[in-house]
């Protein structure tokens, strides 16, 4: 699946970044759903998406972004099952991805105890960029899990945290432009940098670079 939103995808003549970024957390805390309401409802709006049956190992989504005026980055975007059945398919995808979005759910407890085993899982050599998502925001009545609790959790894990519904469509987008604003700011201090073979980052060509523009004939070379 594949959704390009970005009117003006095509601003930045040398062409584009790529970033590969996988949602980790226990099963049932909503990933498919946040990953579903930001590939496939990018307008916005009040509207969610409906609930998604269990993933059953990796799943996969894509989105263009525009993180400012001249750059973009296309988002591949991987949906893991939480289940431990799966969790030897789904460590494989770890050491390649560059962003992780961490999900745990507001109203289980249990799940956001669980943050910091996912943490330490996920965490290699070269850390990728981190952002702990607190989702379900919307079921105020049934939350086990505060807003501080959460936040100082993140600060402890170095990461910024957001909250979110996907049944509300509540900073569904800010999570996943936050992750990337994160990934484009270690770019640029140099702790990461893009890679020719097929790792977490990725700076695709234009490929106008390499056509000549439309309409255009070659120039004949004078003979005299």
């Amino acid at each position: 699946m594949e959704t390009v939103t970005d009117p003006h995808q095509d601003l930045d003549p040398e062409g584009h970044f790529q970033f590969r970024i996988i949602v980790l957390g226990d099963a049932a805390v909503g990933k498919s759903s946040l990953l579903r309401c930001f590939a496939d409802r990018p307008s916005g709006g009040p509207g969610g998406v409906a609930a998604p049956g269990p993933t059953i190992g990796v799943e996969f989504y894509s989105r263009t972004i525009l993180m400012s005026p001249t750059v973009k980055a296309k988002l591949q975007l991987w949906d893991t099952a939480g289940q431990e059945r799966f969790r030897s398919i789904t460590r494989s995808f770890y050491r390649s991805a560059v962003g992780v979005l961490l999900v745990f759910d507001l109203t289980n407890r249990a799940s956001f105890e669980h943050v910091s085993e996912w943490y330490r899982e996920a965490a290699g050599d070269q850390l990728p960029v981190f952002v702990l998502v607190g989702h379900k925001c919307d079921l105020v009545a049934e939350r086990a899990v505060s807003a501080e609790e959460a936040g100082h959790l993140a600060t402890t894990l170095g990461m910024a945290f957001v909250e979110t519904s996907a049944c509300s469509n509540i900073n569904v987008e800010l999570a996943f432009q936050t992750l990337a604003g994160g990934i484009q700011q270690v770019l640029g201090q140099g702790i990461l940098a893009p890679h020719q073979e097929c790792d977490g980052i990725r700076l695709i060509p234009s490929q106008s670079r390499h056509q000549p523009p439309a309409g255009r004939e070659p120039q004949e070379h004078c003979q005299c």
